[in-house]
This record gives C-alpha cells, structure tokens and sequence, in this order.
C-alpha cells in the first residue's frame, strides 16, 4: 500500500515563498498522475497543480507563474515550489496520486499579510 507523507509547511509573511515535499513509501509501480491540493478554511478542497508523466504540468490560475510543480520518481518525491504567497494562499495542503486516489495527511500553510 502506497502512503504519501507532506513536509515544508509553515508561516511565512505575505511576497515570501515556502517550498512543500511529498514522499511516497510502499509501491508506488504505475502511481501516474500526481497532484497537490489545498483547503483553505470554510472551503472546499480545489486542485493547485497536477504533473504527469512525462511532466505535463497544469496550475490553477490563481497560482500560474507563482508555483511550480515537480516530480522525481527515482526519489518517489512530488515538489511544489511557492513564491510570491499571498494570504489567500494560506490553507492545509494535500500531496494526491490521482489515479490510485491515494491522499497524504497535509501539511498547513499560512500567510500572514
């Protein structure tokens, strides 16, 4: 069984940036698309950015030339590279393989403006 572990979240002031880790353990064989999501408070859960392979990327738009997704099978590790945070981008942050519907158990992020 396949579990995905986050790191990297903390509080950082609003302009700062914060760089999220997401270690997958067990066998990860075919593991496919991965994605990291976010839920900031009293909202839904929404999709941040997805990588697949070979590293077809896709952001949501709020986050487009502030974020950058990255993956390294051979460390079976999933990146999410923040900068220029803003307030709205503070919420509880979720490492997904998609395709196996695996889900880590988040790690807080919280900008302070």
């Amino acid at each position: 069984q396949v579990h995905l572990v986050e790191s990297g979240g903390g509080v950082v002031q609003a302009g700062g940036s914060l760089s999220l880790s997401c270690v997958a353990s067990g066998r990860i064989a075919g593991i496919g698309i991965m994605a990291w999501y976010r839920q900031a408070p009293g909202k839904q859960r929404e999709l941040v950015a997805l990588i697949g392979l070979p590293g077809s990327t896709q952001y949501v738009d709020s986050v487009k030339g502030r974020f950058t997704i990255s993956r390294d099978d051979a460390k079976r590790t999933l990146g999410l590279q923040m900068r220029r945070l803003k307030p709205e981008d503070t919420g509880v942050y979720y490492c997904s393989a998609m395709t196996a519907g695996i889900w880590g158990q988040g790690t807080q992020v919280t900008v302070s403006s």
